[in-house]
């Protein structure tokens, strides 16, 4: 690598965050939360064209700009579709499921979700959970995330936080 195509290198690092900075700063934090399945796709699809217009040196910031600017607004649209239309948040969105209600594992779930038992259990050692019975739900995310809801003072779950987790036929 010669000098100057490390100094292109670092312009283009600097071009291309600071497109970026912009972009966020016009669209919102919510262009990186990864608040669903469609956004953690935009957020690697905007890391692959950060890559190509760093590393690439026949890409340009320009057309990387309008093709961050193109994913982010897609991802924009899509996001005000889920929240507006029914029809569209049902067709798009992964429901959260249940994956363990009061202490119990639903194996089944698991399987539906392709989540192995010492996995869930990893998550529930990270969430500080000593026991099973500590545990009043675990919800497999439509992100992906795993979620542990849990207490030793043997506090319910309050129905608004499960408002939305297909229960497979368990009971609030």
């Amino acid at each position: 690598m010669t000098l100057q195509d490390a100094l292109m290198l670092i312009l283009s690092v600097l071009g291309i965050f600071t497109i970026i900075i912009i972009i966020t700063r016009i669209f919102g934090l919510r262009t990186f939360a990864k608040m669903s399945s469609f956004d953690f796709a935009s957020t690697i699809a905007v890391g692959s064209v950060l890559a190509s217009i760093i590393l690439n040196s026949d890409q340009s910031l320009l057309k990387g700009g309008i093709a961050l600017v193109t994913i982010i607004a897609f991802q924009t649209l899509f996001s005000f579709l889920v929240r507006k239309v029914d029809a569209f948040k049902q067709l798009f969105t992964n429901k959260p499921q249940l994956i363990m209600w009061q202490g119990e594992i639903i194996y089944d779930a698991l399987k539906k979700c392709n989540v192995g038992e010492s996995d869930l259990i990893a998550k529930l050692r990270e969430a500080n959970v000593h026991e099973f019975s500590e545990v009043k739900a675990v919800i497999f995310e439509s992100t992906g995330d795993i979620s542990v809801l849990h207490n030793n003072e043997n506090k319910d779950v309050a129905d608004q936080m499960l408002s939305d987790v297909k229960m497979n036929n368990f009971k609030k």
